[in-house]
Order: structure tokens, then sequence, then C-alpha cells
């Protein structure tokens, strides 16, 4: 596969091109299913009236709960198959918490740990008695399945690393993507977890944060984005850093 690129298509037709743990790390963060509620107890999508303005662009984030632990259990599943380790930023939200904790009990063997992200202020709850939601968690996966929580590829050394990120949002910087991945965070995750010249995936690039980071810290990185609007967004930060780069090296 051509690396330094991003493909605009599913990550799991991605995926599929892929050789056996040719991937030396993953760092994404996926959507969140943010449009499927809770209504007289049951599931729901939003209200006509609730639904973000038209001029963004988002993913079907309203999946059916199965249908939506089916689609990350698959991406998780191939995950594993093609990379060393898998760094998978997540938050429980209405429309994710049962499918991802439910993830959490299958892919146990594969968890190494837990990150915390904390996000310093809590967004506010969208209901009555409900929790003001002040963090996110990340998921450390290793793909050999060895018992108990040392990293194999762990590149940190000991006493180095905590499992609480204390990092804030990342401010908006643009009207089509609204969750931004503070690139503190793949900057850390990065170092943290590979190698120089190593090959770092996103199977859900959005803005092109991961591959940005990948690039500030000498790897190489392949991008999965179903997004048209997305890939061009993130191919023109790219364009926009290295155009930079090159202009502060030379």
């Amino acid at each position: 596969m051509e690396i330094n690129k991003i493909y605009n298509e599913d990550c799991i037709d991605t995926m599929r091109k892929m050789q056996d743990g040719c991937i030396d790390l993953v760092v994404t963060s996926p959507p969140y299913n943010m449009r499927t509620r809770i209504r007289n107890g049951q599931y729901s999508t939003r209200e006509k009236g609730e639904h973000f303005s038209v001029k963004y662009k988002y993913f079907d984030d309203a999946m059916p709960i199965e249908e939506f632990y089916n689609f990350h259990s698959n991406v998780m599943n191939e995950l594993l198959r093609v990379s060393k380790i898998i760094c998978y930023n997540i938050q429980i939200v209405s429309g994710s918490k049962e499918a991802f904790f439910k993830m959490i009990g299958d892919f146990s063997k594969y968890i190494k740990d837990i990150i915390i992200w904390d996000k310093e202020n809590g967004q506010p709850a969208m209901g009555e008695r409900v929790l003001n939601s002040c963090y996110e968690l990340i998921l450390i996966l290793e793909s050999n399945g060895i018992c108990g929580r040392t990293i194999q590829n762990a590149r940190f050394n000991r006493g180095t690393m905590d499992n609480i990120l204390r990092i804030g949002r990342c401010k908006r910087t643009n009207d089509i993507h609204a969750a931004c991945f503070p690139i503190k965070i793949p900057n850390l995750l990065i170092n943290a977890f590979s190698d120089v010249e190593n090959i770092i995936y996103d199977p859900f690039m959005g803005s092109g944060t991961t591959a940005i980071a990948a690039l500030m810290n000498n790897r190489n990185y392949i991008g999965s984005e179903i997004s048209m609007e997305y890939c061009n967004m993130a191919q023109k930060r790219i364009f926009d850093y290295s155009s930079q780069y090159k202009l502060f090296t030379q």
C-alpha cells in the first residue's frame, strides 16, 4: 500500500488491502453515535428540530446500538490483525454506552490499560439527572494477546507515563469538523508507542490530526476517511503543515 496517503473509503476496505501486522501503531478517535437519544426509556434519533445545521457534514451517527457495536467490533478485529498496538479513543454517550462497554468485555484479552483523557472542564449534560462529561477513554490494545498490563511495544521509560492525560479540549477551527482531536494526544501516544519511520494508521482520519502528528514526529501515516469533504480538509492541513515545515527548515 502507498504510505503517507489518506484513502477516501470505509476503513474496513482499506484494511482488507493490508498484510497482517504491517501497521506499527493505530491512533484514532471514531465517531460517537451522538444522534442516538433516549426517549421514554428507549433508543431514538434526534427530533428534526434538534439536528445540527445542514452546513455541517457528519457521519451517520445515529446507528442502532447493535449495528454500532457490530461495526466497531469488526473494525477492532481488523485493527488487531493489521497492527501491533492500538490506541482507540472513545466517549461514553447515550448512543455508544452499551456498545463500548460490551466491547471492553469482548476485547479484554487484548486491552493492556485504559488511559483517561481528563478534558479539564465538564461538558454540560444534555438532560436532567445526567452527569457532566469531563473525560474520554483511550483503550490501549496489543494484538499479541499476552496476559498482564505490560505493553510489549511501549517506548517510554518506567515511571514516565501516567494513565491519566490532563489535556483541554481542542478549540474548534472550522465549520465542518466539530470534534477535533487535540494534537497533544496523538503526539504523546506516537512517541510512547512507536519509533521513527514507523507507520501510523488512523481508520477515522477526520481532519487529519493523526497524520500531522505522525509527520511532526518523523513517522509515516496511512489514513482512511469515508467523507470526501473531511479528506479534502485533512489534505489541506497536511499540505499547509508540510509547506510551513519546509519553509523553516530550508
